[in-house]
């Protein structure tokens, strides 16, 4: 979150520079265009962000199976133990206790391990499209004319640009352009 912040920090900053840069300008000075794009639209909505997304829920999906056993494991080792446990001795409660125990720790690693695991694979798979999203974005800029093109952000995301003429939002433009390169 940092980083998209201090992101933010030099856009406004690259804003405010080019405001006043323009405001100085002889009056026939090339106008300043501006466009705004959700790279979070880009990433749900294009079908290559779709699949590298489907792909990794997929790998979320199985990791989470994984822990499901291991969880139903665990239930059934303690429900054992409840179950039996009158007619245990001590050195077998001791031991059944043990091996619960260690199975907690287990599951309670791997879980953790997991979602050390998918953060990272979520922040790779965001810095790839982001710098996928910057490409097609530069064309879409290029193509139209614009200056500069700023992230807008979502409801899921930091909100950047408060307000933003729908024509200059390039989103569904930046979509078919990714789509177009990223088949």
């Amino acid at each position: 979150m940092g980083r998209r912040l201090s992101r933010t920090m030099i856009l406004v900053a690259a804003v405010i520079l080019m405001q006043v840069a323009t405001a100085r300008e002889a009056p026939a000075a090339d106008p300043v265009k501006v466009g705004v794009v959700d790279p979070q639209a880009v990433l749900e909505k294009s079908k290559a962000g779709r699949r590298a997304l489907d792909a990794l829920k997929e790998y979320a999906s199985t990791r989470q199976k994984l822990l499901a056993n291991d969880e139903e494991e665990l239930k059934n080792i303690e429900k054992q133990l409840k179950d039996q446990e009158s007619a245990m001795s001590e050195t077998m409660k001791r031991d059944k206790t043990a091996q619960f125990r260690n199975k907690l720790q287990d599951f309670q690693k791997r879980a953790q391990e997991f979602n050390q695991e998918l953060g990272v694979k979520q922040k790779e798979l965001v810095d790839d499209y982001m710098k996928k999203i910057g490409a097609a974005t530069k064309v879409v800029a290029e193509k139209g004319g614009f200056t500069m093109v700023v992230d807008k952000g979502s409801d899921t995301t930091i909100r950047i640009v408060i307000y933003a003429k729908e024509t200059l939002d390039l989103t569904d433009y930046v979509i078919k352009e990714f789509d177009r390169q990223n088949r």
